[in-house]
């Protein structure tokens, strides 16, 4: 039995019995891929993930992929290869994508629910395999004839990058330096070094399509200071022609390392470089001045993929932990301690392996909804730009939501998994007998790639709030607060309503703190200082956590109200105990996470500048 345990019947319910997908399935842009093609995809990718995809998962840390400094080649092992492979024949990744460049139209609900299955067995598969969704963004950013690349990335199964990491530059993106040189042709000659490239060199398909941020020069009115200077460029890995696909001469875009990590080491983290002793070509897409804008589109599908990924993993961890703790048995039932006859029980009879266990699985499930319910924010972008209109609140709950998907979700899972799942298996956790030691190395980086926590906090404030003037984040204020006032059937729920209620008013009471300090920063108004600025800094982290707990807290109850709707009817023994368990992670949230944001409010509203004032040398 492979490592991967997948939570279909959560995956389903969330989708379809709490947020409603059969409602868009089957119609409009969706026409093809209805509620019946939906279940079956997931059924079928479920299948795949745990039997074939998660099949080389271990093996391919302990022998993950080589690299020829000679050749500047990178060599996958045959695990990863027979795994990759799988996923590709499977044809599943078709789905989701334009019909224009051979896809097949799905909601992104159902899409990012067919991922969390195949970032869960073996994110790495994934990884290799970001040409299809890098290939959507560049259809719809790149002149009608560079639409013939995405179309090719899809006929001929082609692999793609994002590179906008330096040495020098690295959440600072504006500070890069790698050069873009026109040329008489209408190409351009890229110089320079990335840093960090996923998946930038390996042997898993015939060409490459990186997508890369440079900084033109010898162009009017360009190549200034900033992001406002990049431009996106085309580089692929080896040159083609672009009617047929033929390939080329080799390109002079080169792997010159590999790094060494901690976790997820099949996937070839790579330093490239450009145009060193040989040209390296590209070719700019859409305006000079326009690549930071397009780049973004390409961040947040990466950002949305790092919380799936996490959230993931946090549930395959909870369900490897649920399984031994209930075949680990250890000393007696609490009740009978002192009695040294009494029979020995499994530990799921302890009383804090069993607060464990709860956490775990409020988490997990909670971070899914959230994963999902974003998701049906894409849904309706989607349905509305389909219709020829376009849907702006959506777009905007979709940025306020990201760095909550990502930030919030990949530290939690990072964290839970440590603190959690691992400790439930207590000494066996530490071993590479089991998963979760794995997945601890795995899912750290979640926390640090495409944007550190910190970033994600800092975006969330400064621009999903702030420079969204609060309409997002008043719009989803407003859904909880309507949940809240409204009534489940039999009142079981009253309590918990209540206190996502006291939930919510800590949080906007902490979002009145943040403004406060930002106003008294202004070097613009009288009787400011600037340097409270560092207030804000010093808290954006915490308040993109407090915001997370509310909304996963309310995405909770609203399952817990299906749930209570359900068990009023009839319902088999296996959807009475799922059910069950959905009500009791709610209340489990409401009760023991919730309460916690009064604390994180009174931290914040204490907060001064004595560690911005302490000199380094105290530190």
């Amino acid at each position: 039995m492979g490592h991967y345990k997948s939570n279909l019947r959560d995956i389903e319910f969330t989708l379809f019995e709490v947020l409603g997908r059969d409602e868009v399935l089957g119609h409009g842009p969706f026409e093809e891929t209805d509620g019946e093609t939906a279940r079956h995809i997931l059924a079928e990718v479920d299948r795949l993930a745990r039997e074939d995809i998660a099949a080389s998962f271990t093996d391919d840390d302990r022998s993950p992929a080589v690299y020829d400094p000679e050749a500047r080649t990178v060599t996958v092992p045959d695990g990863m290869r027979t795994a990759f492979r799988a996923w590709m024949d499977s044809g599943f990744w078709h789905v989701g994508l334009p019909h224009e460049i051979g896809g097949q139209p799905a909601p992104a609900s159902l899409v990012w629910a067919m991922s969390e299955l195949v970032l869960g067995a073996h994110p790495g598969v994934y990884l290799y395999n970001m040409g299809p969704s890098f290939s959507a963004i560049l259809y719809r950013l790149a002149t009608q004839e560079q639409q013939k690349v995405a179309r090719l990335m899809i006929e001929r199964e082609w692999n793609a990058t994002m590179q906008l990491t330096e040495p020098d530059a690295g959440s600072d993106v504006g500070a890069g330096k790698t050069k873009a040189f026109p040329q008489p042709d209408g190409t351009w000659h890229l110089q320079g070094v990335k840093r960090f490239i996923t998946a930038g060199e390996h042997d898993l398909s015939e060409n490459i399509v990186h997508l890369v941020l440079a900084r033109p020069v010898g162009v009017e009115g360009v190549g200034g200071p900033g992001t406002k200077g990049l431009s996106l460029f085309i580089v692929p890995k080896y040159l083609f022609d672009w009617d047929t696909g033929e390939l080329g001469a080799r390109n002079g875009i080169y792997a010159t390392n590999v790094e060494r990590k901690m976790g997820i080491k099949v996937s070839a983290t790579c330093e490239m470089t450009l145009g060193d002793g040989e040209p390296c070509v590209g070719y700019l897409v859409g305006e000079v001045h326009d690549g930071i804008a397009q780049m973004f589109q390409v961040i947040e599908q990466a950002r949305m993929m790092v919380g799936t990924k996490a959230i993931s993993t946090l549930s395959s961890g909870y369900l490897n932990a649920l399984e031994y703790a209930k075949e680990r048995v250890q000393g007696a039932d609490l009740t009978r301690a002192a009695d040294k006859t009494a029979p020995r029980v499994a530990i799921t009879a302890h009383p804090d392996v069993r607060r464990s266990l709860m956490t775990q699985k409020a988490f997990a499930e909670g971070m899914r909804a959230l994963v999902l319910y974003t998701a049906t924010m894409q849904d309706r972008v989607l349905l509305a730009s389909a219709a020829g209109e376009h849907d702006d609140m959506a777009e905007r709950v979709n940025d306020l939501l990201l760095p909550i998907v990502k930030g919030y979700g990949s530290e939690r899972a990072w964290v839970l998994l440590g603190s959690e799942s691992l400790q439930t298996l207590g000494g066996s956790g530490f071993l590479q007998d089991y998963p979760i030691e794995q997945y601890v190395r795995d899912a750290k980086i979640d926390t640090l790639y495409e944007g550190t926590t910190a970033i994600q906090g800092q975006d969330f404030f400064f621009r999903k709030i702030v420079k969204d003037q609060g309409q997002a984040i008043t719009w989803l204020a407003g859904q909880i607060t309507e949940f809240v006032g409204s009534e489940d059937e039999d009142g079981r729920l009253k309590e918990e309503r209540a206190l996502l209620g006291t939930a919510l008013g800590e949080a906007q009471a902490m979002l009145g703190t943040m403004f406060g300090f930002l106003m008294s920063a202004n070097p613009q108004a009288e009787g400011t200082d600037v340097r409270n600025v560092y207030k804000v800094g010093l808290n954006t982290t915490r308040l993109l956590m407090a915001i997370g707990d509310v909304v996963v807290g309310w995405l909770l109850l609203r399952q817990a109200e299906v749930a209570q709707r359900a068990l009023a009817g009839e319902v088999s023994d296996a959807d009475q105990a799922f059910y069950t368990g959905k009500i009791a992670a709610a209340q489990w949230f409401a009760r023991q996470i919730l309460p916690r944001l009064a604390a994180e409010r009174a931290v914040m509203d204490g907060t001064d500048n004595a560690v911005m004032d302490l000199p380094i040398e105290a530190f």
